[in-house]
């Protein structure tokens, strides 16, 4: 909490005063991070705008500390929504946005504040961001309809800020990936992969006319005349992979409206749903899903499997920590007969920003040894992991942390 503190601008005259006196910042600092215990050391007295921000996370890290009194810090959101709502409002002005959202957890999980997300007044005044979604997607069955409208534009929000950050990258990495992987040997003059074309004919550079007579064309494949590639999402929806069901949700809409490749979205726990016709919007994806309850990765496959028509032109993208509640045995067989057949296949780990997860280490070793790694994937690397899997290329698995 040290830089997210120090990052603040309190009342100018403090500003200036502690611009001027670094030993006294540190100080401040410390005295923020500590909270004013009467071990904490610091002898320095908050005031203004700085015991304010001291006081939103005094009412949140303060609880669970041993006997404090006077200005020590305690914990003070309680469990009404009006106090709640406040304390929402302090801390979008004290903290930016990525601290906010950290906050923001932390209270659901520290404080058990998740039941108050079903107000709709407590959703306006809380920061959009994928945790949050996850939380509302592990609640909208519990929501009274007064909530759901809200709950939604929650939604809405977060998913279309992801799709502005992700879809532009992603179409534009994978549309090359097709082109690549659809070369033809006679293409249409528009259709001559130039590059490529030189690099193959160097030999026959004629000096006296300083051109090439190339013997041989190579070109793109038309990408929009047909569906060239299918993909199959299968996405562990255990309440573990709440971010994961987020951007992969997201992911399959954008795969969706790419006319070269036909695109099915399959979330299970020990059920198996199909919400393929539901990806023209992500957010009926999203509320589609039933986050929590047990895993059975060998049905959601064996669904998977069944509606594979050409193998050697699919990818099947399986996102989950492999902890299996089915038969693990038959799943390892599935993925074996499904890689034979040519099915290109892809263990997700995780696909989020949350560093490395839980997972079950024996399982991930077991795919490996079928030769479908598993390792988790953030956001910003899917379109290459992808773009990787339809050219039949190696996968650009990350270096372990």
């Amino acid at each position: 909490m040290t830089d997210t503190t120090a990052g603040q601008s309190p009342a100018p005259v403090q500003a200036s005063a502690q611009a001027a006196d670094p030993a006294r910042e540190r100080l401040r600092r410390w005295r923020l991070v500590l909270g004013g215990d009467q071990a904490d050391g610091t002898g320095c007295t908050l005031s203004g705008r700085d015991a304010a921000m001291d006081g939103a996370l005094a009412a949140l890290y303060g609880k669970g500390d041993k006997a404090q009194t006077g200005r020590d810090r305690s914990a003070g959101l309680g469990a009404s929504a009006p106090s709640v709502a406040r304390w929402l409002g302090d801390i979008r002005d004290y903290f930016p946005s990525s601290v906010v959202q950290v906050m923001q957890r932390d209270a659901i999980d520290r404080l058990g504040l998740a039941s108050l997300l079903l107000e709709p007044e407590m959703l306006q005044a809380v920061e959009p961001d994928v945790h949050l979604v996850g939380t509302l997607l592990s609640l909208h069955k519990a929501m009274p309809e007064t909530t759901r409208e809200t709950a939604r534009a929650v939604v809405r929000k977060v998913v279309e800020e992801l799709e502005k950050r992700l879809a532009t990258r992603t179409r534009a990495t994978l549309t090359g990936a097709l082109d690549r992987s659809a070369r033809v040997q006679r293409p249409r003059h528009h259709d001559i992969d130039w590059n490529r074309t030189i690099a193959a004919n160097l030999k026959h550079y004629l000096p006296e006319y300083r051109t090439i007579v190339p013997e041989r064309l190579i070109g793109y494949g038309r990408a929009a005349q047909s569906v060239k590639k299918e993909v199959v999402l299968c996405i562990d929806q255990s309440g573990s992979m709440a971010a994961s069901v987020v951007y992969a949700s997201v992911f399959g809409a954008v795969l969706a409206s790419m006319r070269s490749i036909s695109t099915r979205l399959v979330v299970f726990d020990t059920a198996v749903v199909d919400l393929t016709d539901q990806l023209d919007d992500p957010v009926d994806v999203l509320f589609g899903t039933q986050l929590g309850g047990g895993t059975d990765i060998n049905r959601a496959l064996a669904y998977c499997q069944e509606r594979i028509t050409r193998p050697a032109e699919t990818v099947v993208v399986l996102i989950s920590d492999l902890y299996e509640g089915g038969i693990r045995d038959e799943m390892l067989k599935r993925v074996a007969a499904m890689k034979a057949s040519g099915v290109q296949f892809v263990a997700l780990l995780a696909l989020s920003d949350e560093g490395a997860p839980a997972y079950d280490r024996e399982h991930a070793a077991a795919l490996a040894a079928l030769g479908a790694p598993a390792f988790a994937c953030t956001p910003d690397l899917f379109p290459e992991v992808m773009a990787a899997a339809l050219e039949k290329r190696p996968l650009p698995v990350p270096d372990p942390a």
